[in-house]
């Protein structure tokens, strides 16, 4: 047993001395204890804890068992458990102990409840009464005790039964509870985030809680939602500065002090939040400036805790709006880090120099030669955060050493974890970079033959592409395939035994499909090699359907072997295996239908493949006619047999219909009234009856324990993203200093590795960083693929790459790099600044337009009506914290420069961007059925003309499926530009961020002008108009579902009618059908993914059911169909 397992389960029974008032526990327990360290082998530990098992069970089950022997029983449980046995039959008894037990038993039975369940577990639906009697106990321990399990252990269905009482406890007198309630809300928000956005305005009042505790509780939720929204909480940049620097000063008590440094971990946290809302946005990024220099002047300590904030410092630094001098006191700490003889510093220097060589890449030369010597480290560790470092920097000139570096290095590793993660980095970077066809072919060979099985399937997937599709230049092409097969016959001509299967499979595809470009390659020798594949028994049957698929496409004249081959598989066990067979005999031996089903030399892109599978419509009619089930994907039968064990935790209160309550499996029907589709073939009668519930009391619903007080009057408060001008980036920060000179005594060979790795990086203007937006052309370019509006997921640009990064998302990026099309930019000359909005343009509604404003300005009364909060966090000795807001100019007058082919659109009003002396944007959102269109205005506020403008726009979260007129040579004074980006969603999310700067020359000097703005899930959702049949099919097929209740507006007689038009007045649904007390709505993304709503009134509520493909679709909608009401 190691040490660390002995220390543990030695200390654990410290927690029940008598300090904490407990009584001393048992010899038994230390007997257990002590019997558990003592052992030396496994085989005598599993004989133990069966025996201590059996008595424990023993003991649970006599009524004599007192409650203090109980919970030492739990204990002993415990112990068992930590050690990997199971004691699932003590987990009722630990929650009968925290509900029967007095404080210390209730201690222990809460301790076991959250060691032993899960969020799913069934059985903590029964600690739910117990949870709501001691949040309303006046004992401070029992409140305390069920704060904690219910930010541990409680699931999201159960989140509206204790919101309340949570709720509340934001109020308390003492401390503690408070801060506990506030870490409560904050797992809330991450489970469950639609269910508390009625409280944000909790979470401001926590923020300036007099005590600290408390407020750093809250910067946990803000660190979130700012991460999520940066731009909608600009106005505290000054309440958490103010924050920064009240804890840099020493304001906080002497508890908040670790090694005399205060409140290390607040600080780094609210240099975290700072480095968020200060990305690109200088006007943010100018309040931070003295904070940031007073956190770096005072984070000189030599010790641990300091590095870690002047490491936060750095990255905060460089993450904001630049400044010169700040950028230099931080690359003098990263020297320091990183010239530091100690190797925790050395690597957190190299990891502080990982982040901001994306922004300074010249800082890497100061340290060339100490990278160098990394490579060599003897730490394990170095030399990973060394390899990170350089795969940042890599370029087209330096590709070949890295990636040689890289590769020696995975070589001699044995952590799965990192090959993983390098192969990924190698392949990326060959595909980027790659200098020749060779190069290329051998290092995917080395990262298939080192990345073995471990490496993702993705690299796999997207070198097959690549193969595949190809690029603009056929001869280069051709070359890469021939070269490729002329590679891997070599290799199996060797000894392959050795090889992954992933390795084996990327051959087999290749030889298949390319071999024959070959002209003085025997055919037979490729057969021969294929399937000697087949004879070796490491080959796998997934590796032996892929070289029975390549040897498919090679049969063609090579009847005589194919024949003998597939006979031999006829009888195998594997049932894919001996249907590729006949499939092989039959193509083998009609040379024509092979040439129709596998046509030689076809392009990728000529292929048409039926995903629907529409040639089986017609069977699946007959079928559904003559009483079959409709179809279950296999995930979903799955779910149903889950729930059919399971506890049917469906409330009561959710009356379902006829045809849903009465079926076996109710969570997969079709709540249409009229499709007549069943999960059971046997039909529903017509006469079934339901429960009636009228004169029934109410105690449980749908979201849980319903609360007996009104709530009727409480609506949900929305919090309004806060606007922030922007002004113009600085040009800049200063020149850093030339490298120093080495010492003479430097090895020649170090000298050499250094200027062949850190070449390109001297100049500017030759610097390729994958962190940069512009990155530099691949080494193969891919064609367009066809329809990519509709079936890309890609974004159309380079993204940063980070440890994390997925190769999917790069490889994607990779392949579609050139959706994009531009066309020369328009300009309205002389634009008269009293014009009104166009008659002929489409009504939009204001809610629309209100709810997803592109940093709007807010009306007058709701910037007065927003309560200002301050922090008095030590009293008098603190300083009052203020939210700071802003506001935008609207121009009004450009709305007849819109398109003409967009000018019949609904679209919103036109908005401020930003402006500067010279320049001033606008903007406005056009809402085609395919794309959303973001229309950008560029305006020439001189005299004079401005040359050279270019427009950017980056949103890692969106597809830009096209745009035009970015690029402009000149703009007259006095005009106006017009360029429009054709955005789509792919990934819903309830509100998107988008960055973007105009560069442009005025005098000969070049000037940027940067903007951000927000998008929401409004934006990219359209009707979905089908008829009701069709969405009971639907409905059947979609697998993610939430529920929930909303308010129902009852202002008319006919209050389903009413939700739904305010509903649809804000989001762009098609109501299908409303039948009595339901309603059925439908809907889809710009990227296809429908999603469907079931609406019931039911009593005062709107139980609304949501469904769609997409898990993230449903909450998205289903917050601003809150959001919507509430505003009603």
């Amino acid at each position: 047993m190691s040490d660390v397992v002995k220390k543990t389960l030695t200390a654990l029974p410290a927690l029940f001395d008598a300090q904490t008032g407990a009584a001393k526990i048992t010899n038994g327990l230390k007997q257990l204890v002590k019997s558990i360290t003592e052992l030396t082998s496994k085989h005598e530990e599993e004989n133990l804890i069966k025996q201590e098992l059996s008595a424990i069970k023993e003991q649970v089950a006599s009524p004599n068992t007192s409650m203090n022997q109980m919970r030492e029983i739990m204990v002993r449980a415990m112990y068992c458990e930590m050690l990997g046995y199971d004691a699932s039959f003590t987990y009722i008894h630990a929650i009968k102990l925290a509900q029967q037990g007095g404080v210390m038993e209730k201690r222990v039975g809460y301790l076991a409840v959250s060691l032993f369940l899960s969020e799913g577990h069934e059985l903590l639906l029964l600690l739910v009464n117990t949870v709501l009697k001691d949040l309303q106990s006046t004992n401070l321990i029992e409140v305390c005790m069920a704060l904690t399990v219910v930010a541990q252990v409680l699931p999201k269905d159960m989140i509206p039964a204790v919101l309340p009482l949570v709720e509340e406890k934001l109020s308390h007198s003492k401390e503690i509870i408070r801060r506990k309630a506030v870490l409560a809300l904050y797992k809330f928000y991450l489970i469950a985030p639609n269910q508390v956005q009625h409280i944000h305005g909790q979470f401001r009042k926590a923020l300036c809680d007099k005590d600290p505790g408390v407020m750093t509780s809250s910067l946990h939720i803000y660190q979130q939602l700012i991460r999520e929204n940066p731009d909608g909480y600009k106005d505290l940049t000054v309440s958490f500065v103010t924050i920064l620097k009240q804890v840099v000063g020493g304001k906080l008590p002497m508890d908040f002090n670790y090694h005399n440094v205060p409140a290390p971990w607040l600080q780094i946290q609210l240099l975290r939040i700072l480095s968020l809302l200060g990305r690109d946005d200088q006007s943010t990024s100018d309040l931070m400036y003295d904070v940031l220099d007073e956190s770096l002047r005072r984070a000189e300590m030599n010790h641990n805790i300091t590095y870690a904030i002047l490491y936060e410092c750095v990255k905060t630094t460089y993450t904001i709006c630049p400044k010169a001098d700040l950028l230099e006191k931080a690359a003098r700490c990263i020297g320091n880090f990183v010239l530091s003889p100690k190797i925790n510093l050395k690597y957190l220097g190299l990891k502080a120099l990982t982040y901001v060589v994306q922004h300074d890449a010249k800082l890497a030369l100061q340290h060339q030669m100490t990278i160098i010597e990394c490579l060599d480290h003897s730490d394990y560790t170095i030399k990973r955060e060394t390899l990170e470092l350089l795969f940042r920097i890599t370029n087209a000139q330096n590709v070949t050493v890295i990636v040689e570096k890289m590769l020696d290095f995975l070589r001699v590793c044995n952590d799965d974890h990192t090959i993983i993660h390098l192969v990924g980095k190698v392949a990326e970077l060959a595909e980027k970079f790659a200098p020749d066809n060779s190069w290329f072919i051998q290092t995917m060979n080395d990262v298939f033959s080192i990345g073995g099985d471990l490496s993702q399937k993705d690299i796999m997937n997207n070198f097959l592409r690549l193969m595949a599709e190809g690029s603009d230049c056929k001869e280069e092409d051709e070359q890469l395939r021939l070269y490729a097969v002329d590679s891997y016959l070599s290799v199996l001509k060797e000894n392959s035994s050795h090889l992954p299967q992933n390795f084996l499979q990327v051959m087999s595809w290749v030889l298949g499909e390319y071999s024959h470009l070959q002209e003085s390659l025997d055919q037979r020798e490729v057969v021969h090699l294929l399937m000697k594949l087949l004879d070796q028994k490491s080959v796998t049957c997934e590796t032996r359907v892929w070289v029975l698929s390549a040897l498919t496409k090679l049969s063609k004249d090579q009847t005589d072997l194919i024949l003998d081959l597939a006979e031999s598989l006829s009888s195998s066990q594997d049932t894919v295996l001996r249907q590729q067979a006949q499939e092989l005999c039959h193509l083998s031996q009609d040379s024509e239908l092979h040439g129709w089903v596998l046509p030689r030399g076809a392009p990728w892109d000529s292929v048409e493949v039926d995903s629907s599978l529409s040639f089986l419509d017609g069977f699946v009619s007959e079928a559904l006619a003559a009483g079959a089930a409709p179809y279950k994907p296999p995930h979903q039968r799955q779910e149903e047999l889950c729930e059919e064990r399971a506890l049917n935790l469906e409330p009561y209160g959710f009356n379902l219909p006829v045809s849903l309550s009465s079926c076996s499996i109710t969570d997969r029907q079709s709540p249409t009234l009229s499709s007549g589709l069943s999960g059971n073939s046997a039909e529903q009668k017509a006469g079934s009856s339901t429960l009636i519930l009228e004169g029934v009391k109410r105690v449980w619903g749908k979201e849980g324990y319903l609360s007996q007080k009104d709530t009727t009057g409480e609506t949900a408060q929305v919090e309004e993203p806060a606007t922030a001008v922007q002004s113009s980036k600085q040009q800049g920060a200063a020149e850093r200093s030339e490298p120093q000179p080495e010492p003479s005594q430097q090895n020649q060979g170090k000298q050499q590795l250094a200027s062949s790795l850190f070449v390109g990086l001297g100049d500017q203007s030759s610097t390729s960083l994958l962190g940069k937006s512009e990155a530099p052309p691949s080494r193969f370019k891919r064609k367009p693929r066809p329809h990519a509006s509709s079936s890309s997921s890609s974004g159309t640009s380079e993204r940063s790459s980070d440890s994390s990064h997925s190769l999917r998302s790069t490889a994607d990026s990779f392949l579609y790099g050139n959706l994009l099309e531009e066309e020369p930019a328009t300009t309205m000359s002389h634009f008269n600044r009293t014009h009104k909005s166009d008659s002929d343009v489409t009504k939009h509604h204001h809610h629309h337009n209100q709810a997803n404003g592109l940093n709007q300005n807010k009306d007058a009364d709701v910037a007065t009506n927003r309560s200002v909060n301050t922090s008095q966090i030590l009293g008098s000795d603190m300083v009052i914290v203020r939210p700071n807001t802003t506001q935008n100019k609207f121009p009004t007058d450009l709305t007849k420069l819109l398109p003409g082919d967009v000018k019949g659109l609904p679209r919103s009003d036109v908005i401020s961007l930003t402006s500067d002396p010279s320049l001033s944007l606008s903007s406005c959102r056009v809402f085609r059925d395919e794309s959303l269109l973001l229309v950008i205005f560029i305006s020439n506020c001189t005299d004079t003309t401005i040359a050279n403008v270019a427009v950017q726009l980056n949103c890692e979260e969106l597809e830009t499926a096209s745009l035009r007129g970015n690029v402009m040579a000149f703009l007259e004074g006095g005009s106006v530009s017009v360029c429009h980006y054709a955005l789509v969603m792919n990934d819903p999310q309830t509100n998107v961020s988008f960055t973007g700067n105009v560069s442009y020359q005025t005098q000969g000097h070049t000037n940027t002008l940067l903007f951000s703005g927000t998008l929401s899930t409004v934006d990219f959702i359209r009707p979905l108009v089908v008829t009701t049949e069709e969405y009971g099919k639907l409905w059947l097929s979609l697998s993610h579902d939430v529920k929930q209740n909303l308010k129902l507006l009852t202002d008319a007689d006919d209050p389903l009618r009413l939700t739904l038009n305010a509903i649809t007045d804000t989001l762009q649904l098609h109501v299908v059908d409303i039948i009595g007390s339901e309603g059925i709505v439908a809907c889809r993304l710009l990227s296809g993914a429908p999603c469907l709503l079931h609406c019931r009134v039911n009593g005062a509520a709107l139980a609304v059911w949501l469904r769609s493909p997409l898990p993230a679709l449903p909450d998205c909608i289903l917050y601003h169909c809150q959001k919507s009401l509430a505003e009603h």
